[in-house]
């Protein structure tokens, strides 16, 4: 099991967003020190506890402060974009860090519909369209797939150019959008946390649907998960409860930000006994390192994905990391030095 690392830049007690994109980079250089294969960042507009709706820009500050750890979208989200804008920052990216940028591309806003319209996002039905043109462009920017002297695109290039590109991968909750993702021969990431139900036929789909490309020659699919480690389980369920609460709010219909784990214990007391609260912890990981990095395997070896992502999450920015080390202790590998090829 390969393990990576998913920063949304989470804002915690009284810290302002500004200061949870700034963390992000601490995060970042954490996931790199302790072997993570993978950072990828979210983009969210409009929401008051999530700091970044810019992860291009993150990663491009990532580039200057890390060496070896690949660096990637978890996602873009597309139809909010120009298809050619997303390709060029994407190559640019590229060139600052060579060999280690990611595209994940997501299918929906990032947001709410109003917002939507603010950002002039086009919506989620353009996505296949704006996913070839995006794909065109980069296989020709980096000269794999020529745009031809003719179509409606010629003359029309990415920059700046290769010599390589962006790898690619589509964010997936539905099955339809996994098998998409195999059509097009890219790689494909079950978000997990967000679908609230096991990955296994979306990672099924995608590798049924499977058909090489230039971008990939065989089938390669990751799950997105939240989980949370401290040196007791005890320890790691109570720090938890920041992030169920937050959660249980959200499910109910309202996002809140709570101030501390007081609040936060205090709300789940009053949701005590409730289906939505029940459904939270029924899918909550939150333990010891053992037992986290267990049922991590077993997320993996279930679903059939390559590739686990761990959400850093924690009440306040010493836990994210430790949580991140814990878990990475508990990883034969990486509880070695070596970061997985």
């Amino acid at each position: 099991m390969i393990l990576s690392a998913l920063d949304l830049s989470p804002v915690t007690g009284d810290a302002t967003q500004a200061q949870a994109v700034r963390e992000t980079i601490e995060v970042a250089k954490a996931a790199e020190r302790l072997g993570y294969h993978r950072l990828w960042l979210a983009e969210h507009h409009n929401i008051d506890g999530l700091g970044s709706p810019a992860p291009e820009i993150l990663i491009a500050a990532l580039t200057q402060a890390t060496r070896t750890i690949r660096l990637g979208s978890g996602g873009v989200m597309l139809v909010n974009y120009s298809p050619l804008k997303v390709a060029e920052v994407f190559m640019e990216l590229e060139a600052l860090a060579p060999g280690r940028i990611d595209l994940g591309l997501g299918r929906a806003l990032g947001t709410d519909a109003r917002t939507g319209a603010a950002l002039r996002s086009v919506g989620s039905e353009a996505f296949p369209q704006y996913f070839h043109l995006l794909t065109t462009w980069l296989l020709d920017a980096a000269g794999k797939a020529p745009i031809g002297d003719e179509g409606p695109l010629r003359d029309i290039h990415a920059n700046p150019s290769g010599p390589s590109h962006p790898e690619v991968f589509l964010l997936c909750t539905p099955e339809e959008s996994a098998a998409f993702a195999g059509q097009m021969g890219v790689g494909m990431v079950f978000a997990e946390f967000i679908a609230r139900t096991d990955g296994g036929p979306a990672v099924a789909a995608y590798r049924k649907a499977f058909q090489p490309s230039l971008f990939r020659t065989e089938p390669w699919a990751g799950i997105a998960l939240i989980a949370y480690a401290a040196e007791t389980a005890e320890r790691a369920w109570a720090e938890d409860a920041l992030r169920r609460a937050a959660n249980v709010s959200m499910l109910s219909g309202r996002r809140r930000r709570f101030p501390d784990l007081a609040a936060a214990q205090t709300f789940l007391a009053e949701h005590e006994g409730t289906p939505v609260r029940a459904l939270v912890e029924a899918r909550t990981i939150a333990a010891d390192p053992t037992t986290v990095h267990a049922r991590l395997a077993e997320k993996a070896r279930t679903a059939q994905a390559d590739e686990v992502f761990v959400m850093a999450t924690g009440p306040s920015l010493a836990t994210r990391i430790r949580s991140l080390e814990l878990i990475a202790a508990a990883h034969p590998t990486m509880a070695h030095g070596q970061v997985p090829a």
